[in-house]
């Protein structure tokens, strides 16, 4: 009882009356001091405190029965915490709202994407269509289409030259060419064929190196004389002469080769170029030239032939012509003469639907009428061809026989 008493007195004496000694009196002089006492832990302010450090200044604070706390004093924290400005009730539920506005942006760009990759997945084994690329190219809706995208042809741009032995000749002294490129010009481009048939003739082999080397030679000079030069945007000659130049260049170079042979090697030539909605014909000789048009066939080309000569001064009728004994004899050909005077012809497309060039081992066995047919049976010239060159061997192949077949574009449906 004592004890207590002791403990719970008011007044800090002990029962003798003397007071306790100081903690700095018991302590020796050389013991080091004493650390002092942690601090208790202060409990979380009340909700009128927090309140009173976040609302603006001038608004009081709501009434609360709870007791003031006292901060913590400076010195308790750290050296290195910077208080951080609290948020009103405001501004919380502003950036509760922007928040839930971006996740909901973010979620819609992410559907948006996922239906986009569904859209453009190709078949298995086909690469994917780059997502970025897909955007930034400019997508057209349904007024805005051009119209060339559902147009189609009747009938398109193409050619097929070929040529067949016959059943009587043991060597065929023929030669053709088929060529159809586009040259690119300001605006649009522009389509171009060159198309040539050589009939050759002149001792043994003579004639297959004459035709061989005109063809080669006027295609050299068409390609480097007008599809170079409009590649570079450099091309100044017209086209007329440029053909004209092909042929006699053709002909200087057999006529030189064929005296340095010691032989009398020559052949024919026609050569059609075809550019844009034009025909240019540059011919030597009596392989011909015909444009099928919706009344018939249309012979461009003159027969430079003592046969052909009669028709043209009216002394011959042209059916009689596939009969006359005189019908191979010519009196112009490329190879056979220093210089030659080579026929020009400028023909409009127009309405025409075919062009064919052949030697006169087609024209000469087959009628106008069974070449018609066979132009017109087929929209491909490579059958056309085969059916030609089948004709004339049904009829007798007594030549070699050559054609080069052109179908052109008819308007879109």
């Amino acid at each position: 009882m004592t004890f207590f008493r002791t403990l719970f007195r008011g007044d800090d004496q002990d029962p003798a009356g003397a007071s306790p000694p100081s903690p700095a009196e018991e302590r020796p002089a050389d013991a080091p001091p004493a650390p002092p006492e942690a601090a208790e832990p202060h409990a979380p302010p009340p909700d009128d405190a927090w309140w009173a450090s976040s609302a603006p200044a001038g608004d009081a604070p709501p009434t609360s029965q709870s007791a003031t706390v006292s901060h913590t004093p400076e010195a308790d924290k750290p050296a290195d915490e910077e208080e951080t400005a609290p948020h009103s009730l405001a501004e919380i539920e502003e950036a509760k709202a922007r928040l839930v506005a971006e996740q909901a942006e973010q979620a819609e760009q992410a559907e948006q994407a996922e239906q986009a990759e569904q859209a453009i997945t190709p078949p298995s084994g086909m690469p994917v269509v780059d997502a970025e690329a897909l955007e930034a190219t400019r997508t057209l809706d349904e007024n805005s289409a051009p119209a060339i995208s559902a147009a189609r042809s009747a009938q398109g741009l193409a050619a097929m030259a070929m040529r067949d032995i016959g059943r009587v000749r043991e060597l065929n002294q023929d030669s053709v060419f088929a060529m159809i490129t586009t040259l690119p010009r300001e605006g649009s481009d522009l389509p171009v064929g060159l198309f040539i048939v050589a009939d050759g003739m002149g001792g043994h082999h003579g004639g297959e190196v004459a035709s061989r080397l005109a063809v080669r030679t006027v295609v050299y000079h068409v390609l480097s004389q007008l599809v170079l030069p409009a590649l570079d945007d450099t091309l100044e000659m017209a086209l007329q002469p440029l053909m004209v130049a092909a042929v006699q260049s053709a002909n200087e170079v057999i006529y030189d080769y064929a005296q340095s042979q010691g032989s009398d090697m020559g052949t024919t030539c026609t050569a059609a170029l075809l550019v844009g909605h034009g025909i240019y014909l540059a011919h030597v000789g009596d392989s011909r030239a015909y444009l099928l048009e919706p009344g018939g066939l249309k012979q461009l080309s003159s027969d430079h032939s003592t046969v052909g000569r009669l028709i043209q001064l009216g002394q011959l009728d042209p059916s009689e012509a596939r009969e006359h004994p005189l019908r191979n004899q010519l009196y112009r050909t490329v190879g056979q003469m220093p210089q030659i005077h080579v026929d020009f012809v400028y023909q409009p497309v127009g309405s025409g639907s075919h062009l064919l060039l052949c030697s006169d081992g087609l024209w000469g066995m087959v009628e106008d009428r069974l070449l018609e047919g066979a132009l017109t049976r087929s929209p491909w010239p490579q059958d056309a061809c085969h059916e030609l060159i089948a004709l004339a061997n049904l009829a007798g192949g007594e030549d070699n026989i050559s054609a080069v077949v052109v179908t052109l574009p008819i308007a879109e449906r």
